[in-house]
């Protein structure tokens, strides 16, 4: 009884047959427009365009028009022309005292576009779009150009207020155009067609489909100051996507030189794919995705197979040429950061939604996948150096999202603790990093001897064990889990890879004081590969030097001098030493068997030592990216895990070598 009566013990409202309201016509549309168009708003007013160019669009894809034109007057209101076949005016055969033009524009689901007969592909496909238009719009006007005969009709908030006039000859015209404006009704007073958003539109268009040229026109009172939307364009671009991810490249650097950019078509004829790939330096990257030029902004399947193919490519690459790290790649490493642009044409699409925001065909993954994965494989072989940098740009990545998740659980275990300095690292009593030094020296007596030597308010020392661990063959669960690199990473304060920021550097200058030995040498070299993969940043910023401590003491009566090697040794005996007697050279076992005011006066003293700047060639520079490429080889075969490149090295080097020192 609660059910049927109130508190009050009254009877609710009756529900009967006669509450049922069925909608017919338009009046759907117009009731719940968010349902065609995805809501009221400015961008769902904008939508209304698109259905339009949409129409238009399909007809020079399926090869019956080469032209449109896209205009915004001073009205506000908007013109779209095309010269294809135009829209049939015949009687329709259901509908005999309407015309196929009327019935497509007042009927929901009508159109040319379910058999598959009169459009192979296209993006208008529920038969909706043009009606909904019409709907929507406060008036429309459109013309047709047929069999050298011109056709117009009215319309108003979707009813004909006219009938299918023919009002003339056409000899030298065929196509349709519809002018129309939006039904401020539905939209509200304040939105407005934006030339801006137009434009881009009928340029990206343009992009999509190299046969077609769009005409863009817009009354110039309607462009605001600041905005460089042209008031005429004509947007033609014979190199399809390639030309669009030129333009968003807009100069900027790249991994490699020349962008992956192709087209195929799908078996089957089942339609073709087209596609543009970049990797910018800044890591500053996008994805644009169409499919029969309608944009997809929330991707689908022909995303992840875009996604899945350039991974699965790359991975196959890594393993055929031996770079274990490959196999950690995801999809995502390959990617992010990447600028890349992908059309797709195929038939029936399923959208997810009316405004067709995202692609659902299960199938066009496994197409795109496909086409992809086999031109990449290509394109990889042709240039084994470009593969090689896209290669280990996209390692770096993995190995960076590894070293993120690996930071997130150290940071949940260790939230509570402070993180402190080094315990080895004598620091210097300066604040600011401007003038300051860090020597990093080779055990803890060079380590004595150089805190004894330093200038407290300036220089720093941090002694390190040993020879470092080779970054170029460890994994980054060895690096991690390297002490003496974890010391160095604290004491510099700045970060490593990503995480890179000059400045929070701690010290203005890095200085590697190794022995004047092979040894040394060795050591040096470890930590130079260290920084050179680790923090990049530092060395093209102008912060690693490499110090030169000597290897003889040249004493002949009161007088002593330093030679940094044997050639300098031998030209101080031509030449400082020539004819004043019996000279005592003594060669120093280490800097840890110096004496501090002998390391401080030869090695350490800003006013006497001698400092070489560690410097590599930018590999995103066109000028250096050869001589960058010839670094990154030299590191990989003198430091990285294949042995039989140190070899071949060695082999090929060995005739020149003229002293050994052991």
């Amino acid at each position: 009884m609660n059910d049927l009566f109130g508190a009050g013990g009254r009877k609710s409202a009756e529900y009967t047959a006669k509450d049922i309201e069925v909608l017919e016509g338009l009046e759907p549309v117009r009731r719940r427009p968010g349902m065609y168009i995805g809501g009221t708003d400015e961008r769902a007013m904008h939508h209304l365009v698109a259905e339009v160019l949409d129409n238009s669009m399909d007809e020079a894809v399926a090869g019956h028009a080469t032209r449109i034109e896209l205009e915004l007057d001073a009205e506000g209101a908007v013109t779209v022309s095309d010269n294809g076949r135009g829209i049939p005016i015949d009687p329709h055969p259901k509908f005999k005292s309407k015309s196929a033009l009327e019935v497509i524009l007042t009927t929901l689901h009508s159109g040319g576009k379910f058999g598959g007969k009169v459009y192979t592909t296209s993006g208008g496909l529920h038969g909706v779009g043009l009606s909904v238009v019409n709907a929507l719009s406060d008036t429309l006007h459109i013309e047709v150009a047929r069999e050298k005969q011109l056709y117009s009709q009215d319309y108003a908030r979707g009813a004909p207020t006219s009938k299918l006039k023919k009002i003339g000859s056409a000899a030298n015209r065929r196509g349709t155009t519809i002018r129309f404006t939006a039904d401020k009704k539905i939209f509200g007073t304040a939105a407005h067609f934006r030339p801006e958003r137009l434009y881009r539109m009928a340029r990206s268009k343009a992009y999509l489909f190299r046969g077609v040229e769009i005409r863009w026109k817009c009354a110039p009172k309607l462009i605001k100051d600041g905005d460089e939307t042209p008031a005429e364009a004509v947007l033609h671009f014979p190199g399809g996507l390639g030309d669009f991810l030129s333009a968003s490249l807009e100069g900027r650097k790249t991994v490699t030189a020349m962008p992956f950019i192709g087209r195929a078509d799908l078996p089957e004829r089942q339609g073709r794919v087209e596609w543009a790939v970049a990797w910018p330096v800044d890591e500053e990257g996008f994805l644009n995705s169409y499919c029969n030029t309608v944009p997809t902004p929330e991707g689908g399947t022909h995303e992840a197979g875009l996604r899945s193919g350039l991974m699965r490519s790359l991975k196959a690459y890594g393993d055929l040429v031996g770079n274990r790290k490959a196999a950690q790649i995801t999809a995502e490493d390959v990617s992010g950061g990447a600028v890349m642009l992908l059309s797709l044409f195929i038939k029936d699409p399923q959208f997810q939604g009316q405004t067709k925001e995202k692609l659902a065909t299960v199938e066009a993954q496994r197409l795109v996948e496909a086409s992809i994965k086999d031109h990449l494989d290509h394109w990889l072989s042709e240039d084994t150096d470009r593969a090689r940098d896209l290669l280990e740009r996209v390692v770096e990545r993995a190995e960076e999202r590894l070293r993120k998740r690996q930071d997130k659980d150290l940071a949940r275990k260790t939230a509570t603790r402070k993180l402190r300095l080094p315990g080895k690292l004598a620091d210097c009593s300066r604040d600011s990093a401007e003038g300051t030094e860090l020597f990093l020296v080779e055990g803890d007596s060079a380590g004595g001897s150089a805190k004894q030597a330093r200038l407290r308010d300036t220089q720093a020392v941090l002694p390190l064990r040993g020879k470092i661990l080779n970054v170029a063959s460890a994994s980054q669960d060895k690096l991690a889990q390297n002490q003496e690199l974890i010391d160095l990473i604290q004491a510099l304060g700045c970060g490593t890879r990503d995480k890179f920021d000059a400045a929070r550097l701690r010290y203005e200058r890095i200085i590697i004081m190794t022995d004047a030995d092979v040894d040394g040498a060795h050591i040096a070299s470890l930590l130079m590969t260290f920084f050179y993969r680790e923090m990049p940043g530092l060395i093209e910023k102008g912060h690693l030097f490499l110090a030169q401590p000597p290897l003889y003491r040249l004493t002949q009566g009161g007088t002593s001098i330093y030679a940094r090697d044997d050639r300098h040794k031998d030209e101080l005996m031509a030449t400082a030493f020539k004819g004043r007697g019996k000279v005592e050279i003594s060669r120093f076992k280490g800097l840890g068997e110096m004496p501090s005011s002998q390391l401080k006066e030869t090695t350490m003293d800003p006013g006497k030592r001698i400092l070489l700047r560690v410097h590599v060639p930018d590999r995103y520079d066109d000028a250096q990216r050869k001589d960058a490429r010839k670094t990154a080889d030299l590191v990989e075969q003198l430091m990285g895990r294949k042995p039989e490149l140190r070899f071949q090295f060695i082999q090929e080097n060995a005739p020149q070598v003229r002293d050994i020192d052991v």
